[in-house]
């Protein structure tokens, strides 16, 4: 196990430089100017050019890269240029808030997805059965951002019972930061929780279906031991593989939530960074966020073998 992990950290290395090369080739075509953009459409040339050789942009493309390269190796993503400061600082400082956004909306997704599907199969063909897949099939439909729009005008605007946005940090005020994040954690996290319990009733619809569980019924075990230990445990390298993807969607899906509800993450600095042309803090924000999928994959192939005794890796 200790040399396949090495294996992939060593592949996984390999796929974040190839994905440091794309995104700072995909940068250097995105049109407009970021000199041009910082100093202000009616800035003399001159002022646009220092700040063109301020930052490098003035380089080929080649010294460009190069120099880019050797600073991520080193730990230096460059510096931002509508912020002023380096970027690791800038992205250390917004990752607690999308952290704790998607720990939260992930937390939730597990809690009701999973146990909705086990009930839904448990239940096949019943009325209970037909109304968890119907909430499921619409929460997968509606889309996170509406859904955000519409808890802010229900419980923030007319109830007036949480923030419609902010971010309040834990050390400050414990329960204004839990405020601060359950409307957008609900948010990001309903359309997973249906797909979650789709495929959790699929799997478990198969697995129920089984001569083995027949006979542990047979036997006059419990139902919920039936469920748990014979049925469930059976599905559960499937769940996992899915909750891999469904924690790598929530975490693309915090740029969007993150600029409904104000919340100073990850994804609302990369927006801001995209509009102003901030290309070291896009650059840098796509290799961190290609690190965590890469990170979050490892450890789903890692549970495997935790799961299943029968997986192993050479």
């Amino acid at each position: 196990m200790a040399r396949y992990i090495v294996r992939r950290l060593l592949a996984s290395f390999v796929v974040l430089i190839i994905v440091a090369l794309i995104s700072f080739s995909i940068m250097q075509l995105v049109p407009g100017d970021p000199a041009t953009v910082m100093a202000g459409v009616a800035a003399p040339p001159d002022q646009v050019q220092r700040i063109r050789e301020q930052f490098g942009l003035d380089q080929p493309f080649p010294i460009q890269l190069a120099r880019w390269t050797a600073g991520v190796v080193q730990g230096d993503l460059g510096q931002s240029i509508m912020l002023s400061r380096s970027v690791v600082r800038a992205i250390v400082e917004r990752l607690p808030a999308t952290l704790a956004m998607g720990s939260l909306a992930f937390a939730l997704t597990l809690v009701l997805g999973v146990p909705a599907g086990i009930v839904a199969a448990w239940r096949q063909n019943t009325w209970v059965d037909q109304a968890i897949m119907a909430a499921a099939v619409i929460g997968v439909s509606v889309p996170s951002f509406w859904l955000g729009l519409i808890f802010i005008i229900f419980f923030a605007v007319i109830m007036d019972w949480l923030p419609a946005g902010g971010y309040v940090t834990f050390t400050e005020a414990p329960l204004d930061w839990f405020r601060s994040l359950v409307l957008p954690a609900i948010a990001l996290s309903l359309s997973q929780v249906g797909l979650l319990a789709r495929i959790t009733r699929a799997a478990m619809v198969e697995v129920l279906c089984q001569d083995y569980i027949r006979t542990a019924r047979a036997k006059g075990l419990p139902e919920w031991l039936v469920l748990a230990r014979h049925a469930f445990a059976n599905v559960l390298v499937q769940v996992i593989t899915v909750i891999g993807i469904i924690f790598s969607l929530q975490l693309s899906g915090t740029v969007v939530i993150e600029t409904v509800f104000s919340l100073p993450g990850l994804g609302k600095l990369l927006v801001n960074a995209i509009l102003t042309r901030d290309y070291p803090l896009i650059q840098g924000g796509l290799l961190i966020t290609a690190s965590m999928f890469v990170l979050i994959n490892l450890a789903v192939d890692v549970l495997y073998t935790a799961i299943d005794p029968r997986i192993r890796y050479e």
